[in-house]
């Protein structure tokens, strides 16, 4: 069983998963509280922080029956930066073992860093043997001379640093710190796309994750510290309405592409203070709402464009995450981009009906998927207080096994 956490700007989300027989997750267990100690992907409470990770920890923990003992975490924020680099070494026993694949990434990931900086993630990209490209496992293959094309993603040591205390004081063991957009790209991503190229957009609350992929490995990867929450602070300001109803409205009624609404549609807008709610167009939400998401948009093709990649991404792009689940969101996007676009569901894991198919929970399903392939240890154990689901049988079955272990 492996378990995901995914803390974001807007909600904190704890997910369990179970292989099953045919190969696929299973989720048994989830848990989702509101965010209130972070701000644009990084912890700025550490106490509100941790309730929040509790609060869904515990969730997840009745729902899955069991008890949560490790996870692995998301991780996203403008602190995030990427490069590509290479490494060349001489084949010691003239065909590759595994300690020449360690050293060659150690040649690659020695690179410069700024003040403050630690490596996230070395992502290999390709293999080279003696000029031979395209390579992806060179492990037992003859050659002189290895080398290797990697994409580096490194992060802020102080925001891992909260991040991990933030973990320990709920009790729980930290199994891996995971960028947002590399942990979707496992939920939502097909290998054709990644094979063709593809830029995977994740439009979370606080932050937009851009990755981008061609001939099968992450190219670059980039965090725009600007996205749902906006919107939410456009409809409370040119509506006039507290925040909490703005996000309620925005869900409900928002639409992207102001073409798409209806002047005959109208919608009910809470006042502030004892002031009655108005009823305002739904086509007004939208004209409010539709000039921000294209201000989204225009900085993540700038981003694109930064990247060079724009031109190689044949398979188009990818939206997840909650704030493109807006009805227009899709739309709008082909318009600016001039390119296929699509909006994805975490489709890697199986679990009750209905309860995946959002966007929102794309990244903590691609955590589940992350430590699955990691080979993650395992990070639950069933309940050892009665009326918990544990059994006699299990229970003697521990105690045999703790025998074994110690004697």
């Amino acid at each position: 069983m492996v378990v995901g956490l995914d803390i974001g700007t807007s909600k904190v989300v704890a997910m369990v998963a179970e292989l099953g027989d045919d190969g696929q997750l299973q989720v048994v267990g989830i848990g989702a509280q509101e965010s209130r100690g972070l701000k644009r992907g990084i912890v700025a409470n550490i106490e509100s922080t941790v309730l929040s990770i509790k609060r869904a920890i515990e969730e997840a923990e009745l729902m899955a029956d069991c008890k949560i003992n490790a996870v692995t975490v998301s991780m996203g924020g403008n602190h995030i930066s990427s490069m590509n680099s290479h490494g060349i070494v001489a084949i010691q026993a003239g065909e590759v073992s595994e300690l020449d694949l360690e050293r060659v990434i150690d040649a690659a990931r020695a690179v410069a860093l700024p003040s403050g900086q630690k490596i996230l993630h070395i992502l290999p990209q390709e293999y080279v043997i003696d000029g031979q490209e395209g390579i992806q496992d060179p492990l037992g293959m003859a050659g002189v001379r290895l080398e290797v094309k990697v994409h580096i993603v490194t992060c802020a040591l102080n925001v891992s640093q909260n991040i991990v205390k933030c973990v320990s004081r709920c009790d729980l063991n930290l199994d891996d710190i995971v960028l947002n957009a590399l942990a979707s790209s496992y939920a939502v991503l097909t290998d054709d796309e990644k094979e063709l190229g593809v830029c995977l957009v994740d439009m979370g609350g606080g932050t937009i994750d851009v990755a981008v992929f061609t001939a099968g490995a992450i190219r670059h990867t980039a965090v725009i510290p600007v996205a749902g929450d906006q919107v939410t602070n456009d409809i409370a300001m040119a509506l006039r309405t507290p925040t909490v109803h703005a996000e309620d409205v925005k869900v409900r009624y928002a639409c992207a592409l102001a073409q798409l609404t209806d002047l005959s549609e109208s919608i009910k807008v809470p006042s502030v203070g004892d002031r009655p709610a108005r009823d305002l167009s739904r086509q007004a939400l939208a004209d409010v709402v539709q000039p921000r998401y294209e201000e989204l948009y225009t900085l993540v093709q700038a981003e694109l464009r930064r990247s060079g990649y724009e031109e190689l991404i044949a398979a188009g792009m990818v939206l997840t995450g909650g704030t493109a689940q807006m009805e227009g969101a899709v739309e709008l996007a082909e318009e600016i981009f001039h390119m296929p676009v699509r909006l994805a569901k975490p489709h890697k894991a199986q679990g009750p009906s209905g309860l995946l198919d959002n966007p929102t929970y794309s990244t903590c399903v691609g955590l589940l998927n992350y430590a699955l392939q990691a080979g993650s240890s395992i990070q639950v154990e069933p309940p050892k207080r009665a009326g918990m689901g544990s059994s006699a049988s299990q229970w003697l079955g521990r105690m045999k096994d703790l025998v074994k272990t110690n004697f």
